[in-house]
């Protein structure tokens, strides 16, 4: 997989995909930026919550669960000193729907954490990465 940043103006970038999908990526003015985009820690949280995500919900589909809402909430806790990287990592589950099977939902976040989510497995090398799983019962 290759993808590559262009450089706009000043702090602002510009994120392409094999795909040819783009992505704003910028900073606060504190450090130059214009607030015009991403800043690339939070596209590493996106990309984790998107990647688990779609494991959760992949596996819910095929075990027939009727998910009417789903999202998936993180928090994180960064260093004070730089580098600044991530010292916890918190993955909240939300779902909705009706009769929703918890033992499926928490095998479905097992299963992403301990098996097929890529970016779970390269972050937690390097990061404490905790989850909690919510169900709102929407019968």
């Amino acid at each position: 997989m290759n993808v590559h940043v262009d450089w706009q103006n000043g702090m602002s970038f510009q994120g392409v995909s094999p795909t040819g999908f783009t992505v704003p990526l910028g900073t606060d003015a504190a450090f130059g930026g214009n607030n015009d985009g991403f800043k690339p820690m939070e596209l590493m949280l996106i990309s984790l919550a998107g990647c688990t995500g779609m494991d959760v919900i992949s596996i819910l589909m095929k075990k027939k669960q009727v998910v009417k809402m789903f999202r998936v909430n993180i928090e994180a806790q960064r260093g004070d000193e730089h580098p600044k990287v991530f010292k916890s990592i918190v993955i909240e589950y939300v779902f909705g729907g009706e009769n929703l099977d918890a033992p499926a939902i928490e095998r479905a976040v097992q299963l992403s954490e301990e098996k097929y989510c890529p970016a779970q497995a390269m972050l937690r090398h390097a990061v404490s990465i905790s989850h909690k799983i919510t169900i709102i019962d929407q019968t």
